[in-house]
């Protein structure tokens, strides 16, 4: 099979018909943490179909301080006055980046408010409480899409095109690994990612997600039966179950996905797709700040692919913004992120049992 003829076809934006607007979508950002302010609303700063216009945060003067430096952001306001719907004209969408925990109240005002919304992963720290954040939003006719940035990232859905054009054969094995020292990252043993009621989980929660549904958008399948082992040991990481985790994801047709993640150890992502033909892998892969690198193998071929590096983030928001324009149905939307919830908490459940979980 030629390699270049497929690659020549690539579309960065296959999904992108609007490439301008007049009347861009406002976003109010509910939570004003780090993520928000270097990675989000930069990344909406560049876009060229929404813009940020509220931000929502428990700290008024510190909402204020930054709208101060944005060029667009027309309000800043208290949680409690976003749930008395303050300023619900000044925006028509929310993207909620809270503690896992808190995800639902966010999108409950949101929905009821009539605004479509953006929501993290993962989307919620309970299996019930993703349940409602999909009921509420159908409900209210709201639009919720999980915010799965590898979906929209150039380099997973080149992997993508030659997985389904049949590059590498029958997809057989996925290994995804994410692993980082979340306290050095954030130095702060009180942090809600080590806390289970608020984040309902650590690192497969927080970040073996991202293998797992990078899988499940590679593979284009969902999971049928889960296997897991869970650790945790050193003291930070007490209330949590999974200081480090591995886990085992069973596809159908056979085909085995091996996903690790761990909040103590060196940084490093890669997801890889080994089938009867060749392989394909994304290394460095999860991380927004890296340049990620395509390698492809079949044969006697072994190939890095070049192409161009973008901000994840935009890229996300963009599409985002772009089903809404174009009244599309975002793909991986409250069903689907629901999915994950239901996957990793098999994950826990069949960690603590030493058996495998199948999945209804």
């Amino acid at each position: 099979m030629d390699l270049s003829a497929l690659l020549g076809d690539f579309d960065r934006r296959d999904w992108q018909d609007v490439t301008e607007t007049d009347d861009p979508i406002r976003f109010a950002m509910i939570g004003v943490g780090w993520w928000t302010r270097e990675q989000a609303m930069t990344a909406v700063e560049s876009s060229d179909l929404c813009e940020t216009t509220v931000l929502v945060s428990g700290d008024r003067e510190k909402a204020e301080d930054v709208a101060a430096d944005s060029e667009t952001v027309e309000r800043a306001i208290t949680y409690e006055e976003f749930h008395d719907g303050a300023e619900s004209d000044a925006y028509d969408a929310v993207y909620v980046v809270t503690p896992n925990a808190y995800h639902l109240e966010y999108v409950e005002t949101a929905a009821e408010l009539g605004k479509d919304v953006l929501c993290e992963k993962p989307m919620e720290a309970t299996i019930e409480r993703a349940e409602r954040m999909v009921e509420v939003c159908e409900d209210h006719d709201a639009t919720l899409m999980i915010a799965y940035r590898m979906q929209t990232e150039p380099a997973v859905r080149r992997a993508k095109d030659l997985i389904e054009e049949g590059y590498i054969g029958d997809p057989v094995f996925v290994h995804g690994n994410m692993t980082e020292p979340i306290l050095e990252l954030v130095p702060d043993p009180d942090q809600w990612r080590l806390d289970w009621d608020a984040s309902g989980g650590c690192a497969a929660m927080d970040i073996g997600i991202y293998s797992l549904n990078t899988a499940r958008f590679l593979l284009d399948a969902d999971p049928l039966r889960v296997q897991g082992s869970v650790a945790s040991v050193r003291e930070e990481f007490e209330d949590v179950p999974d200081e480090h985790a591995a886990f085992q994801v069973t596809f159908p047709d056979h085909v085995f996905a091996l996903c690790t993640a761990s909040q103590n150890a060196t940084m490093a992502s890669h997801v890889r797709v080994t089938g009867t033909e060749g392989q394909v892998r994304v290394e460095p892969a999860f991380y927004p700040w890296d340049d990620r690198k395509l390698h492809v193998s079949c044969g006697d071929t072994d190939t890095e692919i070049e192409f161009e590096q973008i901000d994840q983030m935009e890229e996300e928001f963009e599409y985002f913004a772009h089903c809404l324009l174009t009244d599309t149905d975002p793909r991986p939307d409250g069903e689907h992120g629901l999915t994950d919830i239901r996957t990793i908490k098999a994950v826990y459940r069949a960690a603590e049992s030493g058996r495998a979980v199948d999945l209804d």
